[in-house]
């Protein structure tokens, strides 16, 4: 009974620090924007902030369903391999000649199901989440490659192309798509039961079982969800690059990651928000693109981001501490 009241308080606690939290990582994006602006007259133009919008938006879908995983206290390695493995599966559907709409379902479909499986083998094989995505990513990843003989799949119809190349009211549509998915789910994990089940497993797995919550069911969904938006990206790059990359998607894991940390969810599980999160992708997107245009090269960039990673997460040490 005890640890099933501390298992409440957490969560309880959470929903107080949400507010707190968004407003100092805003902050932290509005420094950011700040500084780089008195380095380039171009970085506060109308397109440069497009461009960052169209870069966050693929990192940034991905990265609503990782916060979901991460806030249950797992871990979903497999991210970048379901991107390019759900791409191939739509362009193999549109070589096929079957519709722009059914192939993109099909596709999703495909990106959930792996989302799906990798649930069972955390669930019911009872593989640790970091071994049991691990796996998935590696044997994915290759299943990809041998089924395309490494090779992309290209030739489609034109049209396709307008499903991430098309805009609304000037706004590039993957940034349409990201903003419209986050203000979705970030309502379901606010305000529904899921979302409040998906807390309660993070903050303490004991806890919610005693207090009725089938954690089971909460892992296969937030799996399974992580896999349906990394399905979304696929399809929105290979729309992009009118071809199926079979080695699209390398390193996205620990992109995402990083957007979801840096946007304050916590490893440890129990804490975080979609919103934290978005602002998040936007820190990691503007932090490139200022650093692209100061000229700095890619591998200071890489040390760069490993710092303000670092960093994050040793903050999240001391406030749980605290």
């Amino acid at each position: 009974m005890i640890e099933n009241n501390k298992g409440i308080n957490m969560y309880k606690m959470n929903l107080k620090l949400f507010g707190k939290q968004e407003l100092v990582i805003f902050i932290s994006l509005l420094i950011l924007i700040t500084f780089f602006s008195f380095t380039s007259e171009y970085f506060l133009s109308l397109q440069n902030f497009l461009t960052i919008g169209l870069q966050t938006s693929i990192i940034g879908i991905i990265a609503l369903g990782m916060t979901y995983v991460i806030i249950t206290a797992g871990i979903d390695l497999s991210v970048g391999s379901i991107v390019a493995f759900s791409g191939v599966i739509i362009g193999f559907s549109l070589q096929y000649g079957l519709p722009i709409p059914i192939a993109i379902v099909i596709g999703l479909i495909a990106g959930t199901l792996i989302g799906v499986l990798n649930a069972f083998l955390i669930v019911q094989a009872k593989l640790p989440p970091f071994i049991a995505t691990l796996g998935m990513m590696m044997s994915l990843r290759g299943f990809t490659l041998a089924i395309t003989n490494g090779m992309p799949i290209s030739q489609f119809d034109y049209s396709f192309s307008q499903f991430a190349s098309s805009k609304l009211l000037g706004v590039p549509m993957p940034l349409i798509y990201f903003l419209g998915l986050g203000l979705i789910f970030g309502v379901i994990l606010k305000y529904t039961i899921i979302g409040k089940h998906t807390y309660a497993l993070g903050s303490n797995e004991d806890a919610a079982k005693l207090s009725g919550v089938n954690v089971n069911k909460v892992k296969y969904f937030a799996y399974g969800l992580t896999g349906f938006l990394c399905a979304f990206s696929g399809a929105i790059l290979t729309s992009r690059l009118i071809s199926a990359q079979p080695t699209e998607g390398t390193g996205y894991e620990m992109d995402v990651i990083a957007a979801v940390i840096i946007g304050g969810s916590s490893l440890m599980g129990g804490i975080g928000t979609i919103l934290g999160t978005i602002i998040g992708a936007f820190i990691m997107s503007v932090l490139k693109n200022g650093l692209n245009m100061l000229d700095v090269s890619g591998f200071w960039q890489q040390v760069i981001i490993g710092l303000v990673v670092l960093g994050a997460v040793w903050l999240d040490k001391i406030k749980s501490k605290s």
